[in-house]
C-alpha cells in the first residue's frame, strides 16, 4: 500500500498519465482504475450499483447475488449480469455510469489528507465501461458547482436531514415532494436516495433545492454523551452509547 501526499485530482492526473491499475482511496471513497482510466467509484456516501438496479426493479435481488457468486472472484459481476440475461449491456452501462459519477461526487468532495494508492487491485464487478480520469473530474466539478448555485451549504450532502417546523408550502413538484416525504431527521441524502430507488445526484438536487426554501436543514447533533464515573474501577470514567447514533450507523450499514 503506497501513501502519498497531494490531493485526489492531482494524484488521480498522475495515475492517468502513468496508465497505473489499481485502487485509490480517498477519505470517503474509492477509485478503480485500469490502464489509467476509472472503471468504478464506490462511496459510503452513494448507494452503490447493486442497491440501484435491486431497489429499482431492475434486477431481482436473487438474480444479482447470483451473479456476485458466480463471478466475483474473476472480477466479471457486470458481464455475468449481461451473459446471463438479466440485464442488457445498454442498460448495465447506463446504471453503472450514473452509480460511478455519483460516488466520484463524493469521492472527491471530501478526500482527506492521506490518499493510499494499492497497485494491481481490481473491483468484483469487472469493467463495464472506462471512463478518463478528466471526465471524471470535469463532471464532478460541473455537479459542485450547480449544487453550490442552488444552496452553498455542503453539509446537506451528507448529515442526516430534518424538515423546518412549521414550514411546508402548498405545493412542491412530485419528485421534490417524494424527496421530502422522505426526511425524517435520521436519513441522509444516500438513504434518502437508496429508499427512493433514484441516482444521488438527482436527490441532492432535490435536497438542495428543499434546503434554499427553508423546508429542510441539516439535523442539530445529538447531545453530549455524560461521562460517569465508575466507583470499582478506581473514577475510571465510561460513556453512555448514544443510542441515536448506533440507530443511525445501523440504518446506514442497511443501506449499504
Amino acid at each position: 500500500m503506497a501513501c502519498t501526499d497531494g490531493t485526489a485530482p492531482e494524484l488521480l492526473g498522475t495515475l492517468a498519465a502513468d496508465h497505473a491499475t489499481g485502487a485509490l482511496s480517498t477519505e470517503s471513497g474509492i477509485f478503480y482504475l485500469s490502464a489509467g482510466r476509472v472503471v468504478h467509484v464506490e462511496s459510503a456516501y452513494s448507494p452503490d450499483l447493486g442497491d440501484l438496479l435491486t431497489r429499482s426493479g431492475a434486477v431481482a435481488p436473487a438474480g444479482w447475488w447470483d451473479a456476485v457468486e458466480q463471478a466475483g472472484a474473476v472480477h466479471g459481476v457486470g458481464r455475468q449480469l449481461v451473459d446471463s440475461g438479466r440485464l442488457t449491456t445498454g442498460a448495465l452501462e447506463l446504471c453503472h455510469l450514473g452509480a460511478l459519477f455519483d460516488a466520484a461526487y463524493f469521492a472527491l468532495a471530501h478526500d482527506g489528507a492521506t490518499l493510499r494508492f494499492r497497485p494491481g487491485v481490481a473491483h468484483w464487478l469487472g469493467a463495464v465501461r472506462p471512463v478518463p480520469v478528466s471526465t471524471v473530474l470535469g463532471e464532478s466539478r460541473r455537479r459542485r458547482d450547480l449544487l453550490h448555485r442552488i444552496w452553498p451549504d455542503p453539509s446537506v450532502d451528507t448529515a442526516p436531514l430534518t424538515r423546518v417546523p412549521g414550514a411546508g408550502p402548498a405545493e412542491l413538484p412530485p419528485r421534490r415532494a417524494r424527496t421530502l416525504a422522505q426526511v425524517d431527521g435520521a436519513r441522509t441524502a444516500a438513504q434518502i436516495a437508496s429508499a427512493l430507488a433514484h441516482r444521488t445526484f438527482h436527490t441532492l438536487v432535490e435536497l438542495r433545492r428543499l434546503a434554499a426554501g427553508g423546508l429542510v436543514t441539516p439535523a442539530p447533533p445529538p447531545p453530549a454523551t455524560p461521562v460517569h464515573a465508575v466507583p470499582d474501577t478506581g473514577g475510571a470514567a465510561w460513556d453512555e452509547p448514544d443510542t441515536a447514533l448506533l440507530r443511525r450507523l445501523l440504518d446506514a450499514l442497511e443501506a449499504l
